[in-house]
């Protein structure tokens, strides 16, 4: 007798922090249902309607306008209210939250104000909306440093042991984007948690609170250890000749992202950028990334982390200007078809898209993760 085929319908999950989701579109594109969606900044909230309208339009063109479903803050909407507004009252059995809280206070380059500050108390509220709702699982991401700093990581260790009281089991990783195939250097923690019951009918065994290396982690052998492992190429002087390395996947290289396809000026936002006045622009050598401003980058290397702000976005490999839009989303994984509005002014969209995940990099972490509760029949 044939077994009859199951039909899964995608699992919703609740996106908090969401900015421009770059995060929900890697769950998307791996298949899971984004529900709701929680962005306080308005400019922020204006870019992923925007963007994400026609980035779905663009595979269904009667797909609905992409609106943010609350931009309250988070400490200022309880539980009942988000389980209403994405369920009706009723959740299903398997939803998930996802969400990557503001990390300035755990950066090196932020203000180290730890759990303490403005920015990172809302690691614990997250938290907090976590244990409150209940989902069968969830994923938070947070910047490395939150693991690295000593006094960051008590504060994560208290995280954690609020969420296994609540009957999660966790695992997590500082994952680097270069290592799924992202023309980039940056490294981020994941944690996913799922809960108890539900990760042993995955596993088929009990896990303890402290047990982790248990979730299925993407890996990609081709880009394992790319930072370490390939020789890549220093700076180079103005007009001297570069010569492309032969053992390094080209897809970590910055002109991966600048070059191929259809030109970059005839794209959206493909031709918005800063005015270039100062006499830098043609003097800083290519791949001098070390500096303080003006970092110019390597066509042939990959790209530091993306993290601009104050008009300071990295310089052009051969050309006399800083990148554009287009060409840092690129550099983010993010595909051609998310579309920023005209409106919004330049440093906000530098902002919102340096700000975001990576979205191969989600992809990759969504990917597994559904991988693994696919398992649980």
């Amino acid at each position: 007798m044939k077994q009859k085929k199951v039909i899964r319908r995608p699992i919703p999950v609740l996106s908090f922090f969401t900015g421009g989701g770059f995060l929900d579109l890697g769950f998307e594109i791996s298949g899971f249902r984004v529900a709701w969606t929680n962005e306080v900044n308005p400019i922020f909230a204006r870019g992923f309607s925007h963007g994400m309208t026609a980035w779905r339009r663009s595979k269904n063109k009667n797909s609905p306008l992409a609106k943010i479903s609350c931009i309250a803050p988070i400490q200022d909407v309880s539980p009942s209210k988000i389980l209403k507004k994405a369920f009706r009252n009723n959740p299903p059995k398997l939803f998930g939250i996802i969400g990557g809280p503001p990390c300035i206070d755990f950066s090196n380059a932020g203000k180290n104000g730890g759990g303490r500050g403005r920015h990172g108390r809302l690691s614990r509220i997250y938290v907090e909306r976590i244990r409150s709702i209940k989902p069968a699982f969830f994923v938070l991401e947070n910047v490395k440093g939150i693991v690295y700093t000593k006094r960051h990581r008590a504060y994560l260790k208290k995280l954690e042991h609020r969420l296994e009281a609540s009957g999660y089991r966790l695992d997590s990783k500082v994952m680097n984007a270069l290592e799924v195939g992202v023309p980039q250097d940056r490294e981020r923690l994941i944690m996913v948690g799922i809960r108890h019951d539900l990760v042993a009918r995955c596993l088929g065994r009990k896990l303890r609170r402290a047990d982790r290396n248990w979730f299925p982690w993407p890996l990609k052998r081709k880009y394992e250890n790319a930072k370490s492992r390939f020789e890549w190429p220093g700076k180079v002087r103005r007009g001297e000749h570069v010569v492309r390395p032969k053992l390094i996947p080209y897809e970590l290289m910055v002109a991966s992202a600048l070059n191929g396809g259809t030109p970059m000026s005839k794209l959206p936002n493909g031709k918005e950028a800063f005015v270039p006045y100062s006499r830098k622009f043609s003097q800083v050598r290519e791949g001098d990334t070390k500096r303080k401003s003006f970092k110019r980058l390597h066509r042939y290397r990959y790209s530091p982390t993306a993290c601009y702000g104050h008009n300071e976005v990295h310089l052009h490999p051969w050309k006399n200007r800083r990148l554009t839009v287009r060409e840092t989303m690129r550099i983010q994984g993010i595909p051609d078809s998310y579309v920023l509005p005209p409106e919004i002014h330049l440093g906000a969209k530098f902002g919102m898209v340096s700000n975001g995940v990576p979205v191969p990099l989600s992809q990759a972490v969504a990917s597994s993760l559904l991988r693994f509760l696919n398992r649980r029949n």
